[in-house]
């Protein structure tokens, strides 16, 4: 049951490490990319914890709007 356990804790602090650096990155330049309107440090703030949960999400459409410009 441990070994279980640990595995899903790894798992866990993986998508959250991917998932923060991805909400940085996103954040700090990405957001004005898939948002066309201006964004506020404070919004930005605000974003980050969303992004950090939804980071597959927040790629696939970064990405996707990458290739599309």
């Amino acid at each position: 049951m441990d070994t279980i356990a640990m595995i899903l804790f790894g798992a866990l602090v993986v998508y959250l490490a991917v998932g923060l650096l991805t909400a940085i990155a996103f954040v700090a330049s990405g957001v004005t990319r898939v948002q066309p309107a201006p964004v506020t440090i404070g919004a930005r703030i605000l974003l980050i914890p969303g992004a950090v949960a939804l980071w597959p999400l927040i790629m696939s459409r970064w990405l996707a709007r990458r290739r599309a410009t």
